[in-house]
């Protein structure tokens, strides 16, 4: 059953725009920042933690998502952990931490540079939202992936993976939101498109459209 009001747990004005554009003709979407401890584990395990504990604090429905950037050169990091290295390293060309960056100073910078001595440059762009209808309510997970054009049906946790190409790229585009500009699908970056062509093939888009149907009855 759908809510009339959904309270997605995030404080970033850019995903909140994009969950909007898909979800907004369903749901009532209110945004609620909150300080949420996040437990380490697998994005599976962080996503459904931090889902109940915002349930708890809301008291009612509630949405929360948890993105990852794997490179494959990396055995997958980093991760579910990528925020903190886009915070203590940022992308190409940006400063973060003025004294780290001296001390530092023959070391490439960026988040994109970590793979500087790898061939592989690929990588998985992960989306993972996770619902639940208030306390006590288990939370059902939505994933979306960004790597190849094929899809799996995962039968221990019954999800659908759906996958498109993605590589790690020297930052193109405005750096508006997150690690967009270094993230390439078939010749542009995220950055480098309009809010319609990425929420036609985003991994975040392929996330929401799960939920959508699910929202709706359809899945």
């Amino acid at each position: 059953m759908t809510p009339k009001r959904l309270n997605f747990i995030t404080g970033n004005a850019n995903k909140l725009r994009e969950v909007e554009a898909i979800l907004g003709d369903l749901v009532d979407l209110r945004s609620q920042s909150l300080d949420l401890v996040e437990v380490q584990g697998t994005i599976d395990d962080i996503s459904v933690d931090k889902c109940r504990r915002a349930a708890e604090l809301v008291k009612g429905p509630v949405l929360v998502e948890d993105t990852c950037l794997c490179f494959n050169a990396l055995k997958g990091l980093p991760g579910p952990y990528v925020k903190w290295f886009l915070h203590d390293i940022g992308l190409e060309g940006e400063v973060h931490f003025a004294a780290a960056k001296d001390a530092l100073a023959d070391e490439p910078e960026g988040l994109n540079n970590l793979l500087a001595a790898y061939d592989d440059k690929t990588a998985q762009a992960v989306c993972t939202f996770a619902y639940s209808e208030g306390p006590g309510s288990e939370p059902k997970i939505f994933q979306g992936r960004t790597d190849v054009r094929v899809s799996h049906y995962l039968l221990v946790v019954g999800q659908i993976l759906t996958y498109v190409k993605g590589k790690i790229v020297p930052a193109r585009g405005p750096s508006r939101f997150g690690w967009d500009p270094i993230f390439e699908y078939e010749g542009r970056t995220y950055a480098e498109m309009t809010a319609l062509e990425k929420n036609k093939i985003s991994h975040r888009s392929k996330a929401l459209e799960k939920l959508k149907a699910w929202l709706k009855g359809d899945a």
